[in-house]
């Protein structure tokens, strides 16, 4: 009944602004905190893949896409305004995460492939117009996690301006683990082996680094956010009462450092989480929610560090959405 009236009043007012509550929780009744840009992107058809993945190149105004499926281009750029620029398919097999990275004199995206063929379980470097520049891991080859740069299904990376490099590997494969690389991609420190303990993983599947010098890794199947130090890779805590009803997909802050956007693919909703201060992690406190429509399914998430706007990568829906911060 509560979503019939909300459809009903949304059609009413001719809004797309979503409210970010859930009917039976807490937090009902709040005021929402996003709503949906529907112009963007200006024209959703070149989506033509399932999208995967997006990262956010806010120094230029530009939103990468990386989506699956046969004969279909698997990097997609556009505009922050929604104008679709060029795209790309050199080298790329399966994407499943994707980095922007920018440093005082160039930029470059970051991808790590899942394939199983001869471009697959690597994590790649590539200039902005899809030039690949560096390959972490061997194309084509599963890896044992007793070699730090031998990947099997790589899900995730954050770049940081010093170049340092984390990677969570794998999205269901044979590792189950955090790598820490310096910027010749030297390994630094490595954790995390498969299980539920602390510290263990099972399908780490995003990773994050805030800036009081801590790891947030989306510990997938253990339905719980861990964290580390950034510096020595010592677990400092963990998360796991937000997440009783699905996993963490996600782990991106907002530009300001105070929320954590956390999508949760199976219940089709990103939580908005309070981010603790330095010191303590503390206990998950779960601020706000976005409810999506069914079978939306998402899965990674970028925050456009300047203007807040929540880019989100829907694999059901097979699109992208942009939703634009109310305050």
């Amino acid at each position: 009944m509560a979503g019939a009236l909300l459809a009903l009043l949304a059609l009413l007012w001719g809004s797309q602004v979503l409210i970010a509550f859930d009917y039976f929780s807490p937090w009902k009744g709040q005021q929402q905190m996003y709503k949906l840009d529907i112009g963007w992107p200006k024209i959703p058809e070149y989506f033509t893949g399932q999208t995967f993945c997006v990262a956010v190149d806010s120094l230029h105004g530009l939103v990468y896409v990386g989506q699956r499926g046969d004969n279909v281009p698997k990097v997609l750029v556009f505009s922050e305004e929604g104008y679709f620029l060029y795209s790309w398919n050199n080298t790329v097999e399966m994407p499943h995460g994707i980095f922007v990275l920018n440093t005082a004199t160039d930029s470059s995206v970051w991808i790590t492939d899942v394939g199983t063929g001869k471009y697959g379980h690597t994590v790649k470097q590539y200039s902005p117009s899809g030039k690949l520049m560096q390959i972490l891991g061997t194309p084509g080859n599963a890896g044992s996690s007793l070699i730090p740069l031998q990947f099997d299904q790589p899900a995730e990376i954050f770049v940081e301006e010093s170049g340092d490099v984390y990677v969570v590997d794998g999205d269901g494969g044979m590792n189950n683990r955090l790598l820490k690389l310096s910027n010749d991609y030297k390994e630094i420190w490595l954790t995390g082996t498969n299980g539920t303990g602390i510290g263990q993983f099972k399908i780490p599947h995003s990773v994050t680094v805030d800036h009081f010098g801590r790891v947030w890794v989306a510990d997938r199947d253990n339905k719980r956010i861990q964290v580390f130090d950034k510096v020595t890779g010592e677990w400092l805590g963990s998360w796991s009462s937000c997440f009783s009803e699905d996993g963490p997909y996600s782990v991106r802050f907002t530009g300001n450092y105070k929320y954590l956007i956390v999508a949760q693919l199976n219940i089709n909703r990103l939580a908005v989480l309070a981010a603790p201060p330095v010191g303590s992690i503390g206990d998950c406190v779960m601020v706000n929610t976005v409810q999506l429509a069914d079978e939306t399914k998402p899965h990674l998430v970028d925050v456009d560090m300047k203007s807040g706007a929540v880019y989100v990568a829907e694999i059901g829906a097979q699109q992208v959405q942009k939703y634009i911060p109310l305050s």
